[in-house]
C-alpha cells in the first residue's frame, strides 16, 4: 500500500519502535518508591525533558494525556473558564465543546482562504467576561492552513484573556517554539509525528490552576490522575528527538505537494485545492474532485492501493460535508467531494506519481 494519510497518523519510525519495545521490557511504575519505579520515573521525565527542548518550555510545564482529544479538553473544560472564543474550523475535539460546557461558547468564522481576522477575534473580546480563553489551532488537520497565532495571542492577552493553541497537527511539520508563540496553553499528540497512538501533551503556564478531570492518585503534579503510560511516554520522547530529522524533508515533500497539485490542475482545470493560497504545511493537499463523492474517492483510491482521507481520521465513518471547506465558503456538494492527502517521512517520488496516475484515471473515468 502507499500511504498518503499522515495527517491521520504518521506511519511510526522503527527507532520509535525499538525505544517502546525496551521500555516496556524493563517494566515499572513511575509511581513506586523501589528501584524500578525510580528507572520508570527517570525514563518518563527524559521523555518530558525531550519534547520541552523541542518545544522550548520548562518541562515542568508539560501534562501526559491519553492523547490530543483528551489535551484539548483538559485545556477547555479544566480552567475554570466562564467563555470560550473559538472557530468554525476547530478540531471536533474543540467544536463540541458547545455541548460539554456549562458557560458560553463563540465561534468566529474564517475567510475563503482558511483565515481568521484579527479584527473578528478583537471584536469578540470587546465585551467578554472576565474568564475567557480563546482557542484557535496552529494549523488546519485537513487543509494545513497555518494561523498567525503571535497576532491573536497579541489581542487575546491585551484585553486579558488566555490562548490556547491545538498545535498537534503543526509538531514535526513546522517549527514549534511554545515561548515564541507565548501563547498560554498547547496540544500535542505523538502519533501525528510518527511516535504511538493513545498518548499526548497539554503543555501549559504553572500559574493556570487546572482541575484534574480525571481523579485518583494525583499522577502529574495533580493535573492528571491515572498511572502514566510508560512505553508510549518514552516513545513520544523519541519521535519528538527525531523533528529535527521530519523538519529536514518537508522541503522536499513541499516539492512533491506542489507537483499533484500542478500536474492534477494541468489535467483538471475545475479542481479546486483548498487553502492553496495561504501559508500551508508542506505535506497537506485538499483537493476537490468536482461530481466525485469522497467516499467514492477514498474508495477508488483503495482499489487501486492507495490511502487517503476525506477529512478528519476522527469523523472517520461519517458520511457528511467536511465542515473545515463548507466554513471556507464551499457549497455542501463541494464539502462532499474533496480528499485530504497528506505525505510523510517515507514517501517516494513514486508514490506521488502513482497518486496522481490514479487521481487522473478516476477523473476522466468521471467524464466520460
Amino acid at each position: 500500500m502507499i500511504y498518503l494519510d499522515y495527517n491521520a497518523t504518521a506511519l511510526m519510525k522503527p527507532a520509535v519502535i525499538e525505544e517502546m519495545t525496551r521500555v516496556m521490557n524493563i517494566g515499572g511504575n513511575p509511581s513506586s518508591v523501589h528501584s524500578l519505579g525510580r528507572g520508570a520515573k527517570t525514563i518518563m521525565e527524559q521523555a518530558r525533558q525531550t519534547i520541552a527542548q523541542v518545544i522550548n518550555c520548562r518541562p515542568q510545564k508539560i501534562i501526559f494525556t491519553g492523547g490530543g482529544t483528551e489535551a484539548n479538553n483538559i485545556a477547555l473544560k479544566s480552567t475554570g473558564m466562564d467563555h470560550i472564543i473559538t472557530t468554525t474550523t476547530e478540531h471536533d475535539s474543540i467544536l463540541g465543546i458547545k455541548d460539554n460546557f456549562e458557560g458560553s461558547v463563540e465561534y468566529l468564522t474564517v475567510d475563503e482562504k482558511g483565515q481568521i481576522s484579527p479584527e473578528d477575534l478583537q471584536k469578540a473580546l470587546e465585551d467578554c467576561p472576565k474568564n475567557t480563553l480563546v482557542s484557535i489551532m496552529l494549523t488546519n488537520n485537513e487543509t494545513g492552513v497555518v494561523q498567525d497565532i503571535k497576532t491573536l495571542v497579541e489581542i487575546t492577552h491585551e484585553a486579558g484573556a488566555l490562548f490556547h493553541t491545538d498545535a498537534i497537527q503543526a509538531l514535526g511539520k513546522i517549527p514549534v517554539d511554545f515561548r515564541d508563540l507565548s501563547v498560554d496553553m498547547m496540544s500535542f499528540s505523538a502519533h501525528k509525528l510518527s511516535g504511538p497512538q493513545g498518548v499526548g501533551a497539554l503543555v501549559a503556564l504553572e500559574k493556570i490552576d487546572i482541575q484534574s478531570i480525571i481523579f485518583g492518585g494525583g499522577q502529574e503534579v495533580g493535573r492528571r490522575s491515572g498511572t502514566e503510560n510508560l512505553a508510549g511516554i518514552a516513545g513520544f520522547g523519541k519521535a519528538a528527538g527525531l523533528v529535527p530529522e521530519n523538519l529536514n524533508i518537508m522541503e522536499k515533500l513541499g516539492f512533491y505537494r506542489d507537483h499533484i497539485e500542478q500536474e492534477i490542475s494541468n489535467h483538471a482545470p475545475d479542481v479546486i485545492f483548498y487553502g492553496a493560497t495561504s501559508k500551508r504545511l508542506p505535506n497537506t493537499s485538499t483537493i476537490l474532485m468536482p461530481g466525485v463523492s469522497s467516499e467514492t474517492q477514498v474508495m477508488a483510491f483503495d482499489l487501486d492501493g492507495i490511502c487517503v482521507s476525506s477529512g478528519s481520521a476522527c469523523a472517520s465513518g461519517k458520511v457528511k460535508p467536511s465542515h473545515v471547506v463548507s466554513a471556507m465558503g464551499a457549497s455542501e456538494e463541494q464539502a462532499l467531494s474533496t480528499i485530504r492527502v497528506s505525505l510523510g517521512w517515507n514517501t517516494t517520488e513514486q508514490d506521488v506519481d502513482a497518486f496522481i496516475t490514479a487521481w487522473k484515471k478516476l477523473y476522466d473515468r468521471k467524464k466520460k
